[in-house]
């Protein structure tokens, strides 16, 4: 009894404010063994004469540890201690008299109902089952209650016998949403019911049986949020969010009653909110099924822009020189967040014709707060409207720029949001359009000196223009835009010297540092009109609010020294890597959130690029800050529904709901400042190769690890990224230290090809795979690695084929529209893309394993040959052909055994209607005649026509055909070279020189260069002509290619051509005839080639 008493005590000191006590006693409960705080715990909840806050506390710690512990616990208790707690609990809830109590203690038992359950599905627990059909039927409403409760929290509790129990699981809920007298039994039947559906949600028959419940929850939806309640109605949204087809028979009635609530200004705020997330949540989760309504999707916009006038006069607002965060609970937030997401869920040929007649209407309007909401509509919907918007953008910003000029400031503010909104969504053509105008509006804007938050908004939308306008568009505009910058830059740091204002300051660094970043080498000029101001903001800037200023000048001065090059920026370089240093050295006394860190680690590596190789000198002090930023473990939580309700996401912590009432939380703090850190070493491991080399292994050690981190895409795109520039720089410690970081890294590769869930992120992580074996080469893979790898790509390809099953079927659904198309092409291409990477993968092995590796390909091959059969997407039968041009290329004269899988489409697809498989089909042609041995001579032979063929063809020079044909005319170069027995030469040869040179397909283009030279050296008479007669048209094509780039003036061609050159420089007369038939950018070319 006396250590019950003592467990009562540190129970109460559990929930001490005193955080030291709380502390404390935390770590005297967790050395408690389980099986005693069980006891201790239920005989808490059990003992009458305990305080109900005592009582409280235990049932939740019971049940947490039942939640989080129970395998470690449970089945170490006697037999007779575990039918002791059920017991006990049914007895608690039955007798208990306080509500609050009785419903925490239902939680246990849920929770521990959940936990019974064993593998075969069957509830170890038949009692409770006993208890719930017994209660929910009992007269006595504390017991309908609890029953309801339990079924609420865990409606998974019939295990294996759902099926069995579906008719009275029904009837009881029906039941239960009809009792007249008991509001609370109505509202939780309700709940009980969404989350049985939600349970369910793959279950398309059981949804079907179960839809005449949803009038129920609906009512019960309407009824409670008037009792002040809005549980039902959150769990509508989550219906809305994960089993939408389940509103469909009701969907007008759903839609009806979210409008009427939406629009009832007795409710709350949050209500109104949630009422609204329904129908947006509907346009992101069920886009075609809502699309059927327009009428009520029509009624619900106004409802967003009504929410969107709900601001509060604040005169000072426009003086402020902090940005406080938007309240996101408040209706302006939430209707232009809703327009945003429903604009990108329906798209804008529906919502743009409802919306335009409103937000014209507001801009018109005298009341200030209706010209705001209105410009911020049009921000807000940019991005889902996208197309629609295009076409009448002119119309748009003409309309925007009049009021950069408004009388009110907030107003000014608006249209300085949407243009830099617009900047983005519609870069570059909004840019080429209306550079002219916004400039000048943005520039004249910026002027406002008595309204900082207006200024430093335009300063914003400056930002957004520049960062996306072509560098030509900006340079006439530079003087201009200089001219003010510094103006304004000059005036701030003043008033920051007098008054310690500095938000405009911080927004023009930033449009400073993006001026230069567009201008580049043309912002040189410039320079020195800066560089002084800002160095000095660095060197004294260094109060703790005025951090992010300095970050950001910071910033400022590395763009500026990337943007105007090595040369300008040396005489300061020193100067700034000084402060830079000196910032380094104070880094351990910044905190974890000072906003200078990321800004720093991005400078750095900036200076890593201006300074190249002389930048190794500095990583001893950079790696330190820079890999403590990149080792940031992020703060995680498992928490249940109950736990969710105390934690806010404005504490920065974000959920995802794993259903079964359970979430998980992670505090965001200091994930993209990771995401940052590993972006930056990679840039060093690019920048300094070898010279990064003591540094590879704690990098490798830290990425490695990362290819898992799932709560950030951009940390296991670095991580992946790092693998084979990492390798590159451990080159120079030898073949044995290289192989060891191989075989560390190669394991967790190929698994996150098998695990990776983001098509993103996997396609940088194979594209990173097959660069280190391309770079590792033969004998970099064991079995085990070929197995898993085998059983990986397999499956891929398999799941390539399901997709693509899975998207006709969607086709033939009853909601399939034109922007379900839309979104099914887009799967499509991302497809297309793993498939791309497949490829890729397969490249890198056949080409360092050539033919020994063709076994463990044989596993692949019919799905290989599957992609290109005739009735498949024209990207799976260019895919495919490529996969087998390397066969060919790599593994021949071995190759030839699959010759009857291949050969024939190859040949038909020749001749197909896609550039893209006419020019794998004809790359295939000439490695057959490059690498593929005798085998392949008759097919070389027949090929020849076919190739002539699509050459000869009226359009194929067009843009859209002329990489397959120049494929084409490369293969026919091939085929005469390698196998001049295929072909009557003499008859070719002319039509060949004809079609030179290549111009767009780089590699092919070298080819046919190499091939013309050994015609030229042997003093070839078909290519040289009677009296070399043909030579100008020879200058003329090496000129053309020397102009097009196809020819680098460092490569063996290149010299050899220029030899042939300089052979007839020698004959005064042919050089004349030569040269003076070459266009004024011909004869430049000829005589770079000549200096190279």
């Amino acid at each position: 009894m006396a250590k019950q008493q003592q467990f009562y005590v540190l129970l109460g000191n559990l929930m001490s404010p005193d955080n030291a006590v709380r502390k404390q006693s935390e770590e005297a409960y967790d050395t408690i063994p389980g099986q005693n705080k069980i006891t201790f715990l239920l005989q808490a909840v059990r003992d009458a004469s305990a305080a109900e806050e005592v009582k409280q506390m235990a049932a939740v710690l019971l049940r947490r540890l039942l939640s989080s512990s129970f395998e470690e616990i449970y089945p170490g208790l006697t037999l007779e201690m575990q039918a002791a707690i059920k017991t006990d609990l049914l007895t608690i809830i039955q007798q208990e008299a306080s509500p609050n109590i009785r419903r925490k203690v239902c939680d246990i038992a849920a929770e521990l109902s959940r936990n019974l359950i064993d593998d075969d599905g069957n509830n170890q627990w038949p009692e409770l089952l006993k208890f719930l059909f017994e209660s929910v039927n009992s007269d006595n409403v504390n017991l309908r209650e609890a029953a309801l409760h339990i079924f609420w929290n865990f409606p998974g509790i019939f295990g294996n016998q759902q099926q069995h129990y579906i008719e009275v699981i029904k009837m009881m809920l029906v039941q239960c949403m009809q009792d007249l007298a008991h509001p609370q039994i109505r509202t939780l039947a309700a709940r009980a019911a969404a989350s049985f559906v939600l349970s369910n949600e793959g279950n398309p028959a059981l949804l079907k049986h179960f839809a005449d419940l949803l009038p129920g929850i609906l009512q019960a939806v309407n009824e409670s949020c008037y009792q002040g309640d809005d549980s039902v109605l959150k769990s509508l949204v989550e219906i809305a969010d994960t089993a939408p087809k389940y509103l469909r028979p009701n969907l007008e009635a759903t839609l009806q009653l979210c409008l009427k609530l939406c629009a009832d200004t007795h409710l709350t705020n949050m209500q109104r909110q949630l009422a609204l997330e329904v129908i947006v949540t509907l346009s992101e989760t069920a886009a075609a099924m809502l699309r059927k309504h327009t009428a009520i999707v029509a009624q619900s916009v106004p409802q967003m822009l009504t929410m969107m006038v709900d601001l509060e006069d604040d005169e000072d607002w426009a003086m402020a020189d902090e940005l406080e965060d938007d309240d996101f609970d408040s209706n302006a937030v939430a209707g232009e967040s809703a327009l945003d997401r429903i604009a990108c869920g329906l798209g804008g040929k529906i919502i743009l014709p409802m919306i335009k007649q409103h937000i014209t209407q507001m801009l018109h309007n005298l009341d200030w707060k209706y010209r705001h909401a209105g410009l911020m509509a049009l921000s807000a919907i940019g991005e889902g409207c996208h197309q629609q918007m295009e076409a009448i953008l002119q119309e748009i910003v003409n309309c925007v720029l009049e009021y950069c000029a408004d009388s009110h400031p907030r107003v000014r503010y608006a249209a300085c949001n949407a243009i830099g909104q617009m900047a983005t969504d519609f870069a570059p053509t909004f840019q080429k359009k209306f550079h002219s105008k916004v400039i000048s509006a943005l520039l004249q804007t910026m002027m406002d000196k008595t309204h900082p938050r207006v200024q430093a908004h335009a300063a914003a939308a400056l930002i957004n223009f520049t960062e996306d306008c072509p560098k030509a568009l900006l340079v006439p505009y530079l003087d201009n835009l200089v001219e003010h910058l510094h103006v304004i830059m000059v005036d701030k740091l003043q008033e920051l010297i007098q008054k310690g204002t500095k938000l405009v300051l911080e927004q023009v660094v930033t449009s400073i540092a993006s001026v230069a970043d567009t201008a580049e080498e043309r912002f040189v000029p410039f320079y020195d009109r800066f560089m002084p101001s800002l160095k000095h903001i660095v060197e004294n800037a260094v109060q703790k609010e005025l951090r992010l200023l300095r970050g950001k000048t910071i910033e400022c001065i590395s763009l500026i020294g990337l943007a105007v090059g090595k040369e300008k920026f040396m005489p300061d370089a020193s100067a700034v890597m000084q402060l830079l240093l000196k910032t380094q050295t104070d880094f351990n006394d910044l905190e974890d959130d000072d906003p200078q860190i990321s800004y720093m680690i991005s400078a750095w590596a900036r200076m890593c690029k201006i300074l190249g190789k002389e930048f190794q000198q500095y990583l001893p002090v950079v790696m330190g800050p820079l890999m403590k930023t990149a080792s940031i473990k992020p703060e995680v939580a498992l928490l249940d529904t109950q736990d969710m309700e105390n934690i806010s996401e404005d504490d920065g912590w974000e959920f995802v709901n794993l259903g079964d009432q359970q979430s998980f939380g992670i505090k965001t703090a200091g994930l993209e400042e990771k995401a940052t850190a590993c972006q930056m070493l990679v840039c060093y491991a690019k920048e300094l190769k070898e010279g990064f080399v003591e540094y590879t292994e704690q990098v490798v050690k830290l990425m490695v690890p990362l290819l898992k981190f799932y709560f950030h895409d951009g940390v296991r795109v670095a991580a992946a990224e790092s693998m084979p520039l990492l390798l590159e720089c451990a080159r120079v410690r030898g073949p044995d230290y290289l192989t060891q970081m191989w075989l560390f890294m190669c394991d967790a590769l190929i698994k996150a090809i098998g695990t990776e869930p983001d098509s993103d992120v996997l396609s940088e992580i194979m594209h990173s795979f097959a660069k280190c074996v391309e770079l590792m080469g033969d004998g970099c893979l064991n079995n085990e690695h070929f197995e898993e790898l085998g059983g990986i790509l397999k499956a891929k390809l398999e799941e390539h084929f399901k997709n693509q099953e899975l998207r006709q079927a969607k086709r033939q659904d009853e909601d399939y529209d034109e922007q379900v198309e839309e979104t099914l092409q887009d799967e499509d291409e991302n497809d297309v893309y793993i498939l791309t990477k497949v490829s890729d993968v397969l490249h890198s092995v056949l080409s360092s394993y050539r033919e020994k590796v063709l076994p463990w390909f044989e596993q692949l091959l019919q799905l290989i040959v599957q992609l290109i059969c005739p009735n498949r997407p024209w990207a799976d039968r260019q895919w495919g052909l490529c996969i087998f041009d390397d066969v060919v290329e790599h593994c021949s004269p071995a190759s030839f055994k699959y010759a009857e899988l291949f050969l024939q489409p190859l040949g038909q697809s020749l001749g197909d209607p896609s550039p893209e498989v006419r020019q794998a089909a004809a790359y295939g042609v000439g490695v057959m005649a490059q690498y593929g041995g005798d085998s392949y001579r008759a097919f070389c032979s027949e090929a020849i026509p076919l190739l002539f063929r699509v050459i000869q063809a009226s359009d194929s020079r067009s843009k859209e055909n002329i990489n397959a044909t120049e494929n084409c005319i490369s293969a026919v170069g091939k085929v005469m070279r390698f196998r001049p027995e295929c072909v009557n030469v003499s008859e070719v040869l002319p039509h060949w020189i004809s079609w030179l040179p290549l111009n767009e397909d780089k590699e092919e283009a070298a080819h046919t260069f190499d091939f013309l030279c050994d015609l030229i050296e042997s003093n070839n008479p078909i290519v040289l002509g009677p009296d070399n007669s043909y030579l100008p048209k020879i200058f003329a094509i090496i000129a053309d290619g020397v102009a097009n780039e196809s020819l680098k003036g460092e490569d063996a061609c290149s010299k050899r051509l220029a030899n042939v050159i300089r052979q007839v420089q020698v004959s005064v007369g042919l050089w004349t005839q030569c040269v003076s038939t070459l266009n004024e950018t011909q004869q430049k070319a000829i005589q770079d080639l000549l200096t190279a």
